[in-house]
Protein backbone atom coordinates (compact mmCIF):
# COMPACT_ATOMS: atom_id res chain seq x y z
CA UNK A 1 0.00 0.00 0.00
CA UNK A 2 1.46 3.55 -0.99
CA UNK A 3 1.30 6.36 0.90
CA UNK A 4 -0.92 8.34 -0.56
CA UNK A 5 -3.46 4.75 -1.05
CA UNK A 6 -2.80 5.00 3.52
CA UNK A 7 -3.64 8.53 3.62
CA UNK A 8 -6.84 8.06 2.10
CA UNK A 9 -7.64 5.32 4.27
CA UNK A 10 -6.75 7.02 7.55
CA UNK A 11 -9.00 10.16 6.05
CA UNK A 12 -11.77 7.80 5.12
CA UNK A 13 -11.84 6.17 8.72
CA UNK A 14 -11.34 9.48 10.46
CA UNK A 15 -14.34 10.47 9.36
CA UNK A 16 -16.19 6.98 9.99
CA UNK A 17 -14.87 7.42 13.50
CA UNK A 18 -16.21 11.11 13.75
CA UNK A 19 -19.59 10.54 12.09
CA UNK A 20 -20.23 7.23 14.15
CA UNK A 21 -20.51 7.33 17.86
CA UNK A 22 -20.34 3.73 18.29
CA UNK A 23 -17.93 1.25 17.40
CA UNK A 24 -15.85 -1.76 18.63
CA UNK A 25 -12.84 -3.22 18.05
CA UNK A 26 -12.11 -7.16 17.85
CA UNK A 27 -10.23 -9.45 17.67
CA UNK A 28 -10.97 -12.52 15.10
CA UNK A 29 -7.64 -13.99 15.10
CA UNK A 30 -7.67 -18.33 13.89
CA UNK A 31 -10.84 -17.67 12.78
CA UNK A 32 -11.91 -20.04 9.98
CA UNK A 33 -13.01 -18.54 6.63
CA UNK A 34 -16.40 -20.42 7.67
CA UNK A 35 -16.70 -18.58 10.79
CA UNK A 36 -15.37 -15.04 9.23
CA UNK A 37 -17.92 -15.76 6.44
CA UNK A 38 -20.95 -16.44 9.34
CA UNK A 39 -19.45 -13.54 11.43
CA UNK A 40 -19.94 -11.31 8.40
CA UNK A 41 -23.63 -12.47 7.23
CA UNK A 42 -24.55 -12.00 11.01
CA UNK A 43 -22.91 -8.71 10.60
CA UNK A 44 -24.92 -7.37 7.48
CA UNK A 45 -28.44 -8.97 9.08
CA UNK A 46 -28.13 -6.56 12.34
CA UNK A 47 -26.90 -3.54 9.89
CA UNK A 48 -23.29 -3.44 11.55
CA UNK A 49 -20.13 -2.84 9.38
CA UNK A 50 -17.54 -4.99 9.86
CA UNK A 51 -14.19 -3.98 8.23
CA UNK A 52 -9.70 -5.46 9.30
CA UNK A 53 -7.93 -2.64 9.19
CA UNK A 54 -3.83 -2.52 10.36
CA UNK A 55 -3.59 -1.28 13.54
CA UNK A 56 -1.30 1.44 12.60
CA UNK A 57 -4.04 3.32 10.29
CA UNK A 58 -6.80 2.98 13.24
CA UNK A 59 -4.36 4.57 15.39
CA UNK A 60 -3.00 7.87 13.28
CA UNK A 61 -7.24 8.37 11.92
CA UNK A 62 -8.19 8.08 15.63
CA UNK A 63 -5.28 10.58 16.58
CA UNK A 64 -6.63 12.73 14.04
CA UNK A 65 -9.96 13.57 16.22
CA UNK A 66 -11.03 15.39 18.92
CA UNK A 67 -11.28 12.88 21.62
CA UNK A 68 -8.54 11.39 23.09
CA UNK A 69 -8.62 7.57 22.44
CA UNK A 70 -4.78 7.05 23.70
CA UNK A 71 -5.99 4.44 26.28
CA UNK A 72 -6.81 2.28 22.98
CA UNK A 73 -3.14 2.22 22.25
CA UNK A 74 -1.17 -0.09 24.76
CA UNK A 75 -3.90 -2.45 24.60
CA UNK A 76 -6.42 -2.81 21.89
CA UNK A 77 -4.44 -1.92 19.15
CA UNK A 78 -2.15 -4.93 18.92
CA UNK A 79 -2.86 -8.28 17.21
CA UNK A 80 -5.23 -8.83 14.37
CA UNK A 81 -7.82 -5.91 14.42
CA UNK A 82 -10.99 -5.56 13.21
CA UNK A 83 -13.70 -2.64 13.70
CA UNK A 84 -17.47 -2.91 14.12
CA UNK A 85 -19.30 0.09 13.27
CA UNK A 86 -23.23 0.96 14.08
CA UNK A 87 -24.97 4.20 13.18
CA UNK A 88 -27.76 3.85 15.87
CA UNK A 89 -26.88 1.88 18.87
CA UNK A 90 -24.05 0.85 20.70
CA UNK A 91 -25.81 -2.16 22.34
CA UNK A 92 -26.23 -3.97 19.28
CA UNK A 93 -22.48 -4.65 18.55
CA UNK A 94 -22.07 -6.37 21.68
CA UNK A 95 -25.07 -8.57 21.45
CA UNK A 96 -24.00 -9.44 18.04
CA UNK A 97 -20.49 -10.87 19.61
CA UNK A 98 -22.75 -12.78 22.16
CA UNK A 99 -24.65 -13.86 19.58
CA UNK A 100 -21.71 -14.78 16.94
CA UNK A 101 -20.06 -17.16 20.28
CA UNK A 102 -23.33 -18.92 21.31
CA UNK A 103 -24.17 -19.87 17.13
CA UNK A 104 -20.43 -21.00 16.78
CA UNK A 105 -19.81 -22.52 20.15
CA UNK A 106 -16.09 -20.62 20.63
CA UNK A 107 -14.60 -17.62 22.09
CA UNK A 108 -12.91 -16.76 19.13
CA UNK A 109 -14.74 -13.52 18.25
CA UNK A 110 -13.03 -11.12 21.66
CA UNK A 111 -13.67 -7.75 22.40
CA UNK A 112 -10.74 -5.61 22.76
CA UNK A 113 -12.32 -2.21 23.43
CA UNK A 114 -15.38 -0.25 22.65
CA UNK A 115 -16.24 3.43 21.99
CA UNK A 116 -20.13 3.97 23.19
CA UNK A 117 -21.13 7.89 23.14
CA UNK A 118 -17.26 8.88 23.05
CA UNK A 119 -16.64 6.87 26.47
CA UNK A 120 -14.31 4.14 25.88
CA UNK A 121 -14.39 0.44 27.29
CA UNK A 122 -11.62 -1.36 27.25
CA UNK A 123 -11.07 -5.18 27.76
CA UNK A 124 -13.11 -8.22 27.28
CA UNK A 125 -14.57 -8.22 31.02
CA UNK A 126 -17.16 -4.81 29.54
CA UNK A 127 -18.72 -7.23 27.48
CA UNK A 128 -21.61 -7.72 29.61
CA UNK A 129 -21.62 -4.25 30.33
CA UNK A 130 -22.01 -3.05 27.41
CA UNK A 131 -24.98 -5.33 26.53
CA UNK A 132 -26.75 -4.04 29.84
CA UNK A 133 -26.06 -0.36 28.29
CA UNK A 134 -29.24 1.41 27.21
CA UNK A 135 -29.75 3.36 24.57
CA UNK A 136 -30.69 7.18 24.70
CA UNK A 137 -34.40 6.25 23.26
CA UNK A 138 -34.70 3.55 25.82
CA UNK A 139 -33.80 6.03 28.97
CA UNK A 140 -35.93 8.26 27.31
CA UNK A 141 -39.05 6.42 27.34
CA UNK A 142 -38.38 4.98 30.62
CA UNK A 143 -38.64 8.94 32.17
CA UNK A 144 -41.78 9.66 30.02
CA UNK A 145 -42.84 6.60 31.22
CA UNK A 146 -42.35 7.67 34.82
CA UNK A 147 -43.52 11.29 34.40
CA UNK A 148 -47.06 9.87 32.92
CA UNK A 149 -47.20 7.48 35.60
CA UNK A 150 -48.36 9.90 38.51
CA UNK A 151 -50.27 12.06 35.86
CA UNK A 152 -52.58 8.87 34.79
CA UNK A 153 -53.14 7.92 38.72
CA UNK A 154 -54.67 11.07 39.34
CA UNK A 155 -56.79 10.95 36.65
CA UNK A 156 -58.04 7.41 37.02
CA UNK A 157 -58.47 8.43 40.72
CA UNK A 158 -60.68 11.37 39.56
CA UNK A 159 -62.62 9.42 36.71
CA UNK A 160 -63.52 6.55 39.56
CA UNK A 161 -64.32 9.16 42.03
CA UNK A 162 -66.43 10.62 39.89
CA UNK A 163 -68.50 7.45 39.43
CA UNK A 164 -68.75 7.49 42.98
CA UNK A 165 -70.17 10.98 43.24
CA UNK A 166 -71.99 10.11 40.45
CA UNK A 167 -73.90 7.01 42.03
CA UNK A 168 -74.29 8.87 45.03
CA UNK A 169 -76.08 11.34 43.62
CA UNK A 170 -78.25 9.65 41.86
CA UNK A 171 -79.02 7.62 44.81
CA UNK A 172 -79.77 10.60 46.87
CA UNK A 173 -82.45 11.55 44.04
CA UNK A 174 -84.12 8.45 43.90
CA UNK A 175 -84.66 8.57 47.43
CA UNK A 176 -86.22 12.15 47.35
CA UNK A 177 -88.39 11.04 44.75
CA UNK A 178 -89.70 8.30 46.91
Amino acid sequence: MTREEKAVVIDELSQKFASTPYFYITNASGMSVDEVNQLRRLCFEKGVEYRVIKNTLIRKALETLSTDYSSFDASVLKGFSGVMFHPESGKVPAQLIKEFRKKSGKDKLKLKGASVDYSLFVGEDQLELLIALKSKQELLGEVIGLLQSPAKNVVSALQSGGNKLAGILKTLSEKEEQ
